[in-house]
C-alpha cells in the first residue's frame, strides 16, 4: 500500500465524533503517542490501523485517499488561478498542498473568498452605494453554514441519535406525526397550534401568546416539520448552542444561520427517523416518489434526508443533495460524498439538474462524468410550491441527488443502465470558470488562468479556444 499521511483526516474524524486523542487512541488501540504523530502526519497510517478506523467509525476505506479532496482542489485552483493568473502554478502542486497541507489550503481559499468580497464591496462604494446593503458574491455566513455541513458529511450524529430515540419514545407513524407533535408541543410546553389561512408566513411562534401558527396551505408533512423545528429549538437549545459554539464561526449572522439549520436537521430526523428511512430505503432501493408517498413528506425532503445517512456502521448511500432554480442558482445544497458545486461561474450547463425544469414533475436520470473521470448517478425532478392566488409568483425548483457510480447499483433509478460504460456518462463540470473541459462548445466563461486563442482569421465551435500549454487539456 503506498503511504498514506492522513494527519489533517483522522484530525477532523475525531473531532467531529466529539473525542479527544487519549479517548479515540483507547478505541483503536494504540498508544497515544503513535496517535498523536499520526495526526501530526509524522508517521503514515497503516493497513491494520485503517481497519480499525474504518471498523470502528464505518467509513469506506478510501475515505483517506487523496480523492477525498478534490473539493479543496477546485477551491484553490479557482483561488490561485483567479488571484495569481501570470503564475503557473501546477495541478499536481495543488493537489500536493491540499494533500498535505489542508490547513494552510483552507485558509488560502478563505483569503481568496474575503478578497472577493472586498472587490466586490469597493465596486459598491464606488458606484455610490451604502457599503452595508452592497451585495457580495459570497454571502459568508451561508458559505460558512455550508462548509460546517459539508465538514461533517452533512450528519451530525448528536441531533440525529436524540431525534431517533424522541420518535421511539413517541412512537411517531407515518400520516400520524404532525397530530402528535402537535399534542406533545401542547402538552410539554403549553403552545396551541393554530392553522391559518395566511399566505405571508409558513409558521410562526408567538411566545408570550404560546401559539404556534402554521399556514393552511402547507402540506401536514410540511407542518410536521416546523412543529419539530420548533421542538427542536425548546427542548434542545443546550446542544444546539454547543455545537454552533463549537464551529468558531466568525459572526453571529453564520451562528444564527447554523442554530436555524441544526433545528431543521432535528426536525427532518425525528419526522423521517434514521433506521425506518433507511430500512425503506434500502427495501425500495432508493426510490425517492415512493419513499415521499410512505412518510407522506414531499420529493425535496426524502432527498435531503437520505443525503444525511452516514451513521457509523448504518451508513445507506453517500448522496449529494442540491436545489436550482431556472435562473442556475443553488439555493441548497448539502454533500455527504466529496462532489463539488461551484461556488463561482455558474454550474455546469449539461448537468441534468437544469434540464428538468423542460420537463416538469418527470423523474429524470443521468450518468455524469467529472473531469477527474469520477462518474455519478444523478436523479433530478422539479417541484413547486404555490404561495396566493392569480399572479402571485410561485416558488419552483430543480432538485438533484447524486451518488458516485460505485454505489448506483443500490439505487432503483439505475435499471437499464450500464454503469460500466464510461463513455455513455455525459461530460460535466463544476462550473464553467474553472472547469479543465476547454474543449467544450457549451462553456459560458472562459476559463480562469488559461490565455484564449484569439484570431480574426478564424473561427472555432468552441466559444472560448485556448493556448495549448503546460496546463492544457485541449
Amino acid at each position: 500500500m503506498t503511504k498514506m499521511y492522513v494527519g489533517s483526516r483522522l484530525r477532523r474524524l475525531r473531532q467531529n465524533h466529539g473525542l479527544n486523542q487519549a479517548e479515540l487512541a483507547e478505541r483503536l488501540d494504540l498508544s497515544a503517542s503513535y496517535l498523536n504523530q499520526l495526526e501530526r502526519g509524522k508517521r503514515p497510517l497503516t493497513v491494520a490501523v485503517l481497519l480499525r478506523v474504518t471498523e470502528e467509525f464505518g467509513v469506506d476505506a478510501d475515505f483517506f485517499a487523496a480523492k477525498d479532496s478534490a473539493k479543496l482542489v477546485a477551491d484553490v485552483r479557482l483561488a490561485l488561478r483567479e488571484g495569481l493568473p501570470d503564475k503557473d502554478i501546477s495541478d499536481a502542486d495543488i493537489a500536493d498542498l491540499t494533500t498535505q497541507l489542508p490547513d494552510i489550503a483552507s485558509a488560502l481559499v478563505t483569503l481568496h473568498r474575503r478578497q472577493r468580497d472586498a472587490v466586490d464591496q469597493t465596486a459598491a462604494l464606488l458606484a455610490g452605494k451604502d457599503v452595508d446593503s452592497a451585495p457580495v458574491l459570497s454571502p459568508q455566513p451561508h458559505e460558512e453554514v455550508r462548509d460546517f455541513f459539508y465538514a461533517r458529511h452533512n450528519y451530525v450524529a448528536e441531533l440525529d441519535e436524540a431525534a431517533e430515540a424522541e420518535a421511539d419514545a413517541l412512537e411517531l407513524e407515518p400520516h400520524s406525526t404532525r397530530d402528535r407533535l402537535i399534542e406533545v408541543l401542547a402538552r410539554r410546553h403549553g403552545i396551541r397550534t393554530v392553522i391559518v389561512d395566511d399566505d405571508a408566513i409558513q409558521h410562526r411562534l408567538e411566545p408570550r401568546q404560546r401559539i404556534l401558527y402554521l399556514a393552511a396551505r402547507l402540506t401536514p408533512g410540511q407542518q410536521s416539520f416546523r412543529v419539530a423545528t420548533q421542538l427542536a429549538l425548546l427542548e434542545h437549545r443546550g446542544l444546539i448552542d454547543s455545537l454552533t459554539a463549537g464551529a468558531g464561526f466568525e459572526g453571529e449572522d453564520s451562528a444564527q444561520l447554523a442554530r436555524i439549520g441544526l433545528a431543521n436537521y432535528f426536525a427532518g430526523a425525528l419526522v423521517l427517523p434514521y433506521r425506518q428511512i433507511r430500512a425503506r430505503a434500502e427495501k425500495y432501493r432508493y426510490d425517492v416518489e415512493q419513499l415521499a408517498q410512505h412518510f407522506g413528506v414531499g420529493f425535496e425532503t426524502v432527498c435531503h434526508r437520505l443525503s444525511t445517512l452516514q451513521r457509523p456502521r448504518e451508513r445507506g448511500v453517500p448522496f449529494s443533495f442540491v436545489r436550482v432554480d431556472r435562473a442556475g442558482n443553488i439555493s441548497k445544497r448539502q454533500s455527504a460524498t466529496d462532489f463539488h458545486f461551484s461556488r463561482s461561474g455558474g454550474s455546469c450547463p449539461l448537468w441534468s439538474v437544469y434540464e428538468a425544469f423542460t420537463q416538469p414533475n418527470r423523474v429524470l436520470v443521468q450518468m455524469a462524468r467529472m473531469p477527474d473521470e469520477r462518474r455519478y448517478l444523478w436523479v433530478a425532478k422539479t417541484v413547486s410550491y404555490r404561495h396566493g392566488g392569480f399572479r402571485q409568483p410561485d416558488k419552483e425548483f430543480a432538485i438533484g441527488l447524486g451518488c458516485e457510480i460505485r454505489h448506483a447499483n443500490r439505487l432503483v433509478y439505475s435499471k437499464g443502465l450500464d454503469l460500466h460504460d464510461a463513455d455513455g456518462a455525459t461530460p460535466i463540470g463544476m462550473g464553467c470558470k474553472i472547469c479543465e473541459r476547454t474543449a467544450c462548445p457549451q462553456r459560458a466563461f472562459p476559463p480562469v488562468g488559461r490565455q484564449l486563442r484569439i484570431d480574426e482569421r478564424s473561427t472555432t465551435f468552441v466559444p472560448y479556444p485556448v493556448v495549448r500549454g503546460p496546463r492544457g487539456h485541449g
